[in-house]
């Protein structure tokens, strides 16, 4: 099963010294129909090209996930970051996960896209694939606006997409985030998230 896949802050590379290791935590709050509310924190720890990521809550409820990957950088004015990534699953959801996260930053344009194949060793017909697309523009520094998307099983049976809106303002490295999906619809979506870089 799956969430989102994603930190949601653009960070320059310049903003960062060589050789530094940074982190990041998240905290995500799903707000959905039918009391099936739930949170799912992700930490990240990077260092030049290590990348390491904890998840919960993420590909299921109840289910952790740890990830190891490669960051590959290019670019100043065009800034492109591709990190491929394995992660093993363990909980109500146990398996082996193959997956990438990707963002593209030009001026004020941030396109970010994280996805990954969980294959379920307990059940085959339990195996997924999820992504997570979002686009964002920031007239401010501290302010950015975008659409997003997720494919996700977390709090339903079926894999379907959902598609909403975002709006995220920041005080110094912390960032905050709302999300609305499936805006003209009963089944409508919002996600609380909090995400702090140090």
């Amino acid at each position: 099963m799956a969430q989102t896949g994603r930190e949601t802050v653009p960070v320059a590379s310049s903003a960062v010294p060589m050789n530094a290791w940074t982190f990041s935590a998240t905290v995500d709050g799903y707000v959905v129909p039918n009391g099936d509310s739930y949170v799912s924190p992700i930490f990240t720890a990077d260092h030049n090209w290590l990348h390491l990521e904890g998840r919960y809550n993420y590909e299921d409820q109840r289910t952790g996930s740890f990830w190891f990957g490669y960051n590959f950088k290019r670019g100043e004015k065009l800034s492109v970051v591709v990190t491929p990534m394995v992660g093993g699953v363990v909980g109500d959801t146990t398996g082996v996960a193959p997956g990438y996260e990707v963002s593209v930053t030009y001026k004020k344009i941030w396109v970010y896209s994280t996805g990954e194949y969980v294959f379920d060793v307990k059940n085959r017909n339990g195996s997924f694939f999820f992504n997570w697309p979002e686009g964002t523009y920031s007239p401010w520094n501290w302010f950015h606006v975008g659409l997003a998307a997720q494919q996700t099983k977390v709090y339903r049976k079926d894999l379907t997409t959902d598609r909403g809106f975002l709006a995220s303002i920041s005080h110094k490295n912390v960032w905050f985030t709302t999300y609305v999906f499936n805006v003209a619809s009963p089944s409508r979506i919002f996600l609380l998230e909090v995400n702090a870089r140090f």
